[in-house]
């Protein structure tokens, strides 16, 4: 008598599409970026005067880099008045990210929503913007995977920043100013791609060019942006209505 035993194989256990370590895979293709743009920061902050240990709780506890930016830039020469004012206007448009994220996270409580938006970055917001193109809900977990990820490349970017910047004294010859524009470019047009609604899209981008022109006449850039924004993104919304 002969005994035949066949084997199987079992394939491993893949990773679920809206795990943590999905999140920090997601976050990914925007470290060199991160890397980039918060060496520069750092650099430029340790130019400025501030710290070692000033550099890392701003990069801790403000995490913004267009604020980082103007407090090396004002903090010398400028009231502490005027400094949280210029930040706190140039920052505004993280209302408009985190209320186009919000419908996502219907599921999950409103403390759990304010920790994600706590640490929700342009760049994050790009990135989870795309996802949610085939998802009527976003994972928690992933979305923490995300943020964290950046988070953390910030902090090191920033400090490897202040660290270097004793040897380098002009970071225009490093072209680091052009990694925030191309990372965006890049995350639109994906996005637009897999939304498949190319005209709307582009309705939306001149009259978002146009209204920030338009806007310019009369109040400051930062300003602009947010009006610019807030109207583009609304007419958007009434067209995907009518369609």
């Amino acid at each position: 008598m002969s005994l035949n035993t066949s084997y199987s194989h079992v394939s491993p256990r893949s990773e679920p599409d809206d795990s943590f370590f999905q999140g920090v895979r997601a976050c990914i293709p925007t470290l060199i970026t991160y890397l980039s743009i918060g060496f520069a920061c750092g650099l430029v902050q340790k130019t400025a005067g501030l710290s070692l240990a000033e550099i890392s709780l701003l990069t801790l506890f403000v995490y913004s880099g267009s604020a980082q930016f103007i407090v090396a830039s004002m903090y010398l020469i400028n009231p502490p008045i005027a400094v949280i004012t210029t930040i706190f206007f140039v920052n505004l448009r993280h209302l408009l990210l985190s209320a186009a994220l919000s419908p996502f996270f219907q599921h999950v409580s409103p403390f759990r929503n304010m920790l994600i938006g706590a640490i929700l970055t342009d760049e994050t917001f790009g990135v989870a913007l795309q996802k949610s193109v085939q998802k009527n809900n976003l994972s928690e977990k992933w979305m923490h995977g995300l943020n964290i990820t950046a988070y953390i490349n910030w902090f090191i970017a920033n400090l490897s920043g202040a660290y270097f910047a004793q040897w380098i004294t002009n970071t225009d010859v490093l072209g680091l100013e052009f990694a925030l524009p191309a990372i965006f470019i890049g995350l639109l047009v994906i996005t637009i791609a897999e939304r498949k609604t190319l005209l709307s899209d582009l309705v939306v981008s001149i009259l978002a060019v146009l209204l920030l022109l338009i806007s310019s006449l009369w109040f400051s850039s930062s300003f602009s942006i947010l009006i610019a924004t807030i109207l583009a993104a609304s007419i958007g919304l009434v067209m995907s209505k009518w369609k």
